[in-house]
């Protein structure tokens, strides 16, 4: 059983900085694609930002680049969003995601067939 839990999200004001984790755990997960994806109360689950686990450049959504940066570990088998310069748009529960065939990142969801339960990140103005 594969599972993803994500940490780090909280409460913070606008300007400033959190870093999301995502540990992977299971029998026999050898991930390929890792990525994070954000819903805000009433609207669409939307990508944020996404890495391959081999190597390359990582695929981030126009509304956070420059601020969002996508990393991984692989020897812990954990990604991180680490989010500066936060916004009260950026408020939204962050699921961290993982794909068990596709080695290249994508913003599409159904690339991804393993997801976490969620963190709350939430930006105060």
């Amino acid at each position: 059983q594969v599972q993803l839990v994500e940490s780090g999200g909280g409460l913070v004001q606008a300007g400033d900085s959190l870093r999301l984790s995502c540990a992977a755990s299971g029998v026999t997960f050898n991930p390929k694609a890792r990525g994070w994806f954000r819903q805000a109360p009433g609207k669409e689950r939307e990508f944020v930002a996404a890495v391959s686990w081999s190597g390359g450049s990582p695929i981030y959504a126009d509304s956070v680049k420059g601020r969002f940066t996508i990393s991984k570990d692989n020897a812990n088998n954990t990604v991180y969003l680490q989010m500066n310069s936060l916004k009260p748009e950026d408020t939204a529960v962050y699921y961290c995601a993982g794909s068990g065939s596709s080695f290249y990142p994508t913003t599409t969801r159904t690339t991804y067939n393993y997801w976490g339960r969620g963190t709350q990140v939430t930006v105060s103005s």
